[in-house]
């Protein structure tokens, strides 16, 4: 029998994340002995070793890591299915609107399309409610195949567009944004090497999915928190050209002259048969 429940899937997917049973049964709130039943039982259907378990911890094996992958994908796919068809009828929140659509944008960037977008949208015949729900760098992926949004502005090279339709709609350079203070505000232009190899300034890191990026700069989870960093002289960040929408007075914005330029794209998922999705696109690539 081939068929995986997805509540077998959410409990492999615990240990094999965690590589460690103990951990994973705590994430999950419940024991640690049936937790193992289940993924012995489902090593039994499946007819593999999907972990290997010994005194040092415990391992995938290489039919273990096609079943992370395999796995997370089905278990965003039906969590994503559930949340468009709630969404498409209005019963994600009380008193929504029947019709309605999430954008996911990354803060701070495309500040001026957005704005454009929303207000163009707005004004066609047949549109719905937009919620614009910000994210943090590369997010917008996770959000789009998890069915949290429907669409999102995504930034090359900073983000894949692998298994999504988009659209392009704006290139342009990109900024170093320090505080207002440091000598180097006062450049004309700096290269890559240069911001990233700032001794008291730090690149901030942008924090993903349980994911902790390495290095010495401070770990970043909204814009709000990078914002009052860089202005206290505790961070610097890189961003499109577009970012100087938000900054504050004690920031300063000097253009990076070997940065790759960024390409934003209104991206969605290829299967989306959306009416009113269709209706956003179309409205934006006229922009």
């Amino acid at each position: 029998m081939d068929d995986l429940e997805t509540r077998e899937l959410r409990y492999f997917l615990a240990v094999a994340e965690e590589l460690h049973f103990g951990r994973a049964a705590e994430r999950l709130g419940m024991a640690q002995p049936p937790l193992s039943r289940a993924i012995q039982r489902l090593e039994r259907r499946l007819g593999v070793t999907l972990l290997r378990r010994d005194r040092r911890g415990v391992a995938l094996t290489g039919a273990g890591e096609v079943l992370l992958d395999e796995g997370r994908a089905a278990l965003d796919a039906a969590t994503a299915a559930a949340r468009r068809t709630r969404r498409a009828g209005g019963a994600d929140r009380p008193g929504g609107s029947p019709h309605r659509l999430v954008l996911a944008v990354k803060a701070a960037a495309s500040h001026e399309l957005l704005q454009k977008l929303l207000h163009a949208y707005a004004a066609e015949p047949g549109a719905v409610e937009v919620e614009v729900l910000p994210s943090g760098t590369c997010e917008q992926e996770d959000m789009l195949r998890d069915g949290r949004a429907d669409a999102a502005l995504m930034h090359k090279p900073f983000n894949s567009l692998a298994g999504f339709d988009s659209e392009e709609l704006l290139t342009e350079g990109q900024i170093a944004v320090l505080p207002a203070g440091h000598p180097l505000a006062a450049r004309t232009s700096l290269t890559l090497a240069e911001v990233g190899g700032i001794p008291d300034l730090p690149l901030a890191r942008w924090a993903r999915r349980g994911v902790h990026p390495p290095g010495p700069g401070p770990e970043i989870h909204d814009q709000t928190q990078l914002a009052q960093l860089i202005a206290l002289g505790r961070t610097v960040a890189v961003f499109p050209d577009s970012a100087r929408a938000w900054l504050w007075a004690e920031h300063a914005a000097v253009p990076l002259s070997d940065a790759p330029p960024v390409v934003t794209h209104i991206a969605w998922p290829a299967h989306s048969r959306s009416l009113a999705l269709a209706g956003l696109v179309r409205t934006a690539t006229r922009l």
